[in-house]
C-alpha cells in the first residue's frame, strides 16, 4: 500500500487516524488507571506519595513503577504518529501499532513482566478493568 501523502489524506488517513486516535484515548486512560492502581499499592507498603512531582519521579525511577514502561512507550510511538507530520499513517503502521496494544494488554498469570503485573492489577483495581474493556471496544472498533 502507498504512503499516505496530505494530498491524498482525506478518503484513507481520516478513518486510519479516527482509529489510532481511538486507540490513543483509551489506551492514556488505562494507564492513568494502572498509575493510580500502583500509587495505591505502593502507598500501603512505602507510605504516602506527597506530590505529583513526588509520583512522576517515582513513576522514573523506581523499579516498582518499571513495569508500566512498555506501556508508555507505545503511547509515546502513537502520539508520534499523531502529530508529527514526518510520519504518514499508513494501514500498515497502524495495524502494527494495533497489533501491539492487542499484545500487550493480554494479561497472564503464568507470564512475566508487564503481561504479570497487568494481571494482577486488574485484579486489585475495578478502575482498571473498566479501563480495559475501554481499550477491547477500541480494538474491536478497529477490526470492524
Amino acid at each position: 500500500m502507498a504512503l499516505i501523502s496530505p494530498g491524498n489524506q482525506g478518503s484513507q488517513a481520516d478513518p486510519l487516524r479516527r482509529t489510532l486516535f481511538a486507540v490513543q484515548q483509551s489506551l492514556t486512560s488505562l494507564y492513568n488507571e494502572l498509575i493510580v492502581a500502583e500509587q495505591i499499592t505502593y502507598e500501603r507498603i512505602h507510605g504516602r506519595v506527597a506530590t505529583t512531582d513526588e509520583l512522576i519521579h517515582l513513576l522514573h525511577n523506581d523499579p516498582w513503577f518499571a513495569w508500566l514502561c512498555p506501556l508508555l512507550d507505545l503511547l509515546l510511538r502513537i502520539e508520534l504518529l499523531l502529530t508529527d507530520d514526518a510520519f504518514d499513517i499508513t494501514r500498515e503502521n497502524v495495524e502494527h501499532l494495533v497489533a501491539e496494544v492487542r499484545k500487550l494488554t493480554r494479561p497472564s498469570i503464568d507470564g512475566d513482566g508487564f503481561e504479570r503485573a497487568y494481571y494482577e492489577a486488574l485484579n486489585r483495581a475495578p478502575h482498571v478493568v473498566l479501563a480495559h474493556f475501554h481499550v477491547t471496544r477500541a480494538l474491536e472498533a478497529d477490526a470492524a
